[in-house]
């Protein structure tokens, strides 16, 4: 070996540490294992009527939290029912090419945050970790996953990347008086909270999806997308990469709500 070679050689040594490592991150794989264990807590929310083609009728995605037995959803997802034609809400799975549909009741609403609480019979599904730490922070990475064009594709969970590009208030601003209708005047009324603009992109019937870190599945949010209708109503054809998310802080408030109203 040169005297060259073996200068280099002991270099290398003494700064091996800097030196890239081979094969995928250790947050890429990180992912694929998150996704694999969060799919499973993710449904659909839809409602059941036999006389009805097709019988089952696809709402928003929803999630499973507490015992397994709970289901979170958006609240602005909730249909009218026919109570005279029987129609029953509840959750959808996917099973191959079959639908499976499991009852569900209401044990809460909060409007104000657009959130809803389902309550299930029979076996518990997985449930996901709420975050109980502070609040997600500006530039951190997540990920949801839901069912982005309800059952068009098939009821597949599908999972999106997205990064907390905001923290920013509930009412987007409307550039003129012109613009301010019943339904802003409305919110404008509300008591103001903060939600998490993402920039990722997501579709209508992705409301209700679970927005969690792609390292360990903690929910940190619960993806909203009423804000983003009313903006731009081709949200199918030309969607924009800007989402919102309802921080799970209230998730954890309507939880207790419904277990002290028992």
């Amino acid at each position: 070996m040169s005297h060259v070679s073996r200068l280099f050689l002991a270099a290398v040594v003494a700064c091996g540490a800097a030196l890239p490592v081979l094969g995928p991150t250790v947050g890429a794989a990180t992912l694929k294992e998150t996704i694999a264990a969060v799919k499973p807590s993710v449904v659909g929310v839809g409602t059941m009527l036999r006389t009805r083609s097709p019988a089952i009728v696809f709402v928003a995605t929803g999630f499973a939290v507490g015992d397994g037995l709970s289901i979170i959803t958006n609240a602005h997802a909730l249909p009218e029912l026919d109570v005279e034609r029987m129609e029953t809400l509840g959750i959808v799975l996917g099973r191959g090419d079959k639908l499976d549909f499991r009852p569900a009741t209401i044990a809460g609403v909060d409007r104000e945050h657009d959130l809803a609480h389902l309550r299930l019979a029979g076996t518990p599904l997985p449930p996901l970790r709420l975050d109980n730490g502070p609040d997600a922070e500006e530039g951190q990475s997540l990920a949801f996953t839901g069912f982005p064009l309800g059952m068009n594709l098939g009821l597949t969970p599908v999972t999106h990347r997205a990064m907390l590009s905001a923290i920013t208030p509930m009412l987007l601003p409307s550039v003129s008086s012109r613009r301010l209708d019943a339904r802003a005047i409305s919110q404008l009324q509300r008591r103001p909270f903060q939600i998490m603009q993402l920039d990722g992109t997501a579709y209508p019937g992705n409301s209700g999806s679970p927005v969690y870190d792609p390292d360990s599945g903690v929910v940190y949010g619960v993806l909203n997308m009423t804000f983003l209708k009313s903006q731009k109503e081709n949200a199918l054809s030309q969607p924009s990469g800007i989402s919102y998310a309802i921080p799970v802080r209230y998730v954890r408030e309507l939880l207790q709500q419904s277990a002290t109203a028992k």
